[in-house]
């Protein structure tokens, strides 16, 4: 039996129309590569072995590890800092500015819900305007929570397998894109299921959710 779900969604108010959920890192915003300019500009280097980041981050001084603590405190760092560092992905603004006129955006974010308000300041400022939810709890429960009962269109957009997976398991009806940047890390990941549709920039995972919102 699922565990209660216990991240507020009440206050996203969804009009009758159809719904996209989104991620933020490596889907609306760079990610990965910031962050290795800011790892670089802090003293440490990634080492591309494992589709990790903890084990695979080192101190350029001596060659040294990073520990779990330290990985942890780099990657807040670089969210405190983000609004210095990340740029949207091409053609994000004008696509969902497009699709948004026919539909209900959300951004959900897998964030620490501390770093909220420079995410929120940095999407008003590229003019993604959308309503934010930045949480570490499995994503498939907070869309299903934001999608309820409802019989509209409702599609998700991630990088990470793991977090379709999640939303297909509780939101069977919901067309999922694996949509991620051709980098290092990503080669690396976890492949999505199949019937998950796969995509490398917005050019791609426009037309297949047009395609899922229109019928």
């Amino acid at each position: 039996m699922d565990a209660p779900l216990q991240f507020d969604t009440s206050h996203i108010r969804l009009k009758d129309r159809p719904l996209i959920v989104c991620d933020v890192d490596d889907v609306v915003l760079h990610f990965f590569a910031p962050f290795l300019l800011f790892i670089d500009a802090e003293g440490h280097e990634f080492l591309p072995r494992s589709f990790r980041l903890t084990g695979n981050i080192i101190s350029k001084a001596d060659g040294v590890v990073l520990e779990e603590k330290d990985v942890h405190r780099l990657i807040e760092a670089f969210f405190e800092a983000q609004e210095q560092w990340q740029t949207p992905l091409d053609r994000v603004t004008d696509t969902l500015g497009d699709f948004s006129k026919d539909a209900d955006i959300v951004f959900l974010t897998a964030m620490p819900p501390q770093f909220w308000a420079q995410r929120r300041r940095l999407l008003d400022r590229l003019g993604l305007a959308y309503p934010l939810l930045a949480s570490l709890q499995p994503k498939g429960p907070i869309v299903r929570s934001l999608h309820g009962r409802r019989t509209l269109p409702v599609a998700f957009v991630d990088d990470m397998a793991h977090n379709l997976h999640s939303v297909g398991e509780h939101v069977p009806d919901c067309l999922l894109i694996n949509l991620k940047p051709d980098s290092i890390v990503h080669r690396m990941a976890p492949a999505a299921a199949a019937g998950i549709l796969a995509a490398n920039e917005w050019s791609q995972a426009a037309p297949l959710i047009q395609a899922h919102i229109v019928r």
